[in-house]
């Protein structure tokens, strides 16, 4: 008799690294870096997240890029999601200040929704769902660079002046550790480019290690704190479902609003997936130069919405990669995959 063996179903992918993020927190609150080893972890997280984005500047292909910029409207469309509508639907949240969340959690939820978009998990379920994913590939790419700008001056302006931490000093750290080395990486692309490529798996685990850094030093600041004694279980519950309401908004949003500006099926899908998801790997980095010790707070509802959208959106892209496509054989309506 053949044994079976138990395994998760597709549509609910549980992302390892997801796990390994909250083992990071666990880690922190069990382990929690204080005095001398709190300056050496600082120091750490500090370089990773400059090393982080200059990778990210040494891999973006410029001439790629350049490329994209044909298909305007649909990265327009795509950035006015990330940046416009996101943040207005983040600071109607304040209404549910203090009975639903807590102004901590709701500025966290507000920072999220200043986040740029993701790049990997966009262009992986548009291909899923028979999408236009050279548009996703160009659209997260261009809401990345974006971000780098867009989203310390709008945390600077919806931020700043209700007590996050935000301050001009902040806003130089972050020109000087995000957008210094993406700049670097840029510069350098020509005469690295190549090496990086043949090397992406293990620079892959670089990203992540960077990440769980600045997590585990974000996390551990914050037990030092004594913040976390503000998150009761109840108050979780309550930014959970606040947040799988603004993922239906913003799924809906970007679907329908799609179709009322024109766009073809295979569009639609790049904008929905594009324009409806907030990267973990930009925003962590950004939150520990942004709020610093009040870090750890701003970070949990992003950590809970990356593991959401992922849900979510593969449970969407199965069902979307069952639509019927048109027959009449026009060439932005076909399907395009990742060879």
């Amino acid at each position: 008799m053949s044994r079976r063996t138990l395994k998760l179903p597709t549509w609910l992918p549980i992302d390892p690294y997801v796990l390994a993020l909250i083992g990071t927190v666990v880690l922190a609150a069990l382990l929690p870096a204080s005095g001398t080893a709190a300056e050496v972890a600082g120091g750490a997280s500090t370089g990773a997240v400059a090393l982080l984005f200059f990778l990210y500047g040494a891999r973006l292909s410029t001439a790629e890029a350049l490329e994209g910029l044909r298909h305007w409207r649909l990265h327009l469309t795509v950035l006015a999601c990330t940046f416009v509508a996101f943040p207005l639907l983040g600071l109607a949240s304040t209404g549910l200040v203090p009975y639903v969340l807590t102004p901590q959690l709701q500025e966290g939820l507000l920072f999220l929704c200043l986040v740029p978009s993701t790049i990997q998990s966009s262009i992986a379920f548009t291909s899923i769902a028979r999408g236009n994913v050279p548009a996703a590939i160009c659209a997260g790419s261009f809401s990345s660079i974006a971000g780098i700008l867009l989203t310390p001056l709008l945390a600077a302006l919806l931020i700043g002046g209700s007590g996050g931490g935000f301050s001009a000093d902040a806003l130089l750290k972050i020109v000087l550790q995000l957008l210094v080395p993406f700049l670097a990486g840029q510069l350098l692309r020509r005469w690295i480019g190549g090496f990086l490529a043949r090397h992406r798996k293990v620079l892959g685990y670089v990203d992540r290690g960077s990440i769980l850094l600045v997590v585990y030093t974000a996390f551990s600041e914050g037990m030092v704190a004594g913040i976390w004694h503000q998150v009761t279980p109840g108050r979780l519950g309550a930014l959970l479902a606040t947040e799988a309401v603004l993922l239906a908004l913003m799924l809906t949003l970007t679907w329908y609003g799609g179709k009322r500006l024109g766009f073809d099926r295979g569009d639609r899908i790049a904008i929905q997936f594009a324009g409806s998801k907030k990267s973990l790997a930009a925003g962590l980095p950004m939150a520990s130069v942004l709020f610093g010790a009040h870090a750890s707070l701003a970070v949990l509802p992003l950590m809970l919405f990356h593991q959401m959208q992922l849900m979510v959106c593969a449970v969407l892209a199965k069902r979307r990669s069952r639509d019927p496509l048109p027959t009449s054989g026009a060439v932005s309506e076909e399907p395009v995959t990742v060879g």
